[in-house]
């Protein structure tokens, strides 16, 4: 296994939309996989898409550990991969919520995202995925799906004051109530 080397913003591959997997079981996928957990678990991140690791195919990698469950997740969520990813909101409840980014290293922002979502997709083993997240763990999906469409999470920022550096987040920002913040409609 290896750790790969991640793409930072502005590189291409983080802005164009990743090909669909055909193959679950090719040797090279699980590979691709392997290095990609090896790789976040070196970052310290809690997701990963392989356009961030250069390779623009339509993987994510995830899991929602003890230490970050809010109200609304129900359980730890463990390393998860999934192939060919997609994404339903569920409902209209949107909520702003602090995000980083391995592809974006030093900054975070508030981001605002659907409460509920439904994914579907493949497992490695081909076997169909179909779950409903909420909370921390739905924001943790639309972001790495995000990235196999090209977009990463400034893009969906609707106020560039709440853009900081991690230094300047810890000191000043991090305990921020961001309930009463306006949510902008995005027509998503």
């Amino acid at each position: 296994m290896s750790i790969l080397k991640i793409a930072r913003l502005g590189h291409p591959v983080l802005l164009q939309a990743a090909t669909p997997v055909s193959e679950p079981a090719d040797p090279q996928l699980h590979r691709l996989v392997r290095d990609m957990v090896e790789t976040l678990d070196d970052a310290g991140g809690v997701g990963l898409a392989a356009p961030q690791v250069h390779v623009p195919s339509r993987v994510i990698i995830y899991l929602v550990p003890a230490s970050r469950m809010g109200d609304a997740d129900l359980e730890e969520v463990p390393l998860t991969a999934v192939l060919n990813p997609i994404l339903e909101p569920l409902g209209e409840e949107r909520e702003l919520g602090w995000e980083g980014c391995l592809s974006i290293p030093g900054m975070r922002g508030a981001v605002p995202r659907w409460r509920r979502v439904r994914l579907t997709g493949r497992a490695l083993d081909g076997s169909e995925i179909d779950l409903v997240a909420e909370g921390f763990h739905a924001r943790v999906l639309q972001h790495e799906v995000d990235h196999l469409d090209g977009i990463l999470y400034p893009m969906r920022m609707n106020d560039l004051s709440l853009f900081a550096y991690n230094e300047e987040w810890q000191r000043y920002m991090a305990e921020a109530d961001l309930r009463g913040r306006h949510i902008e409609e995005t027509g998503e």
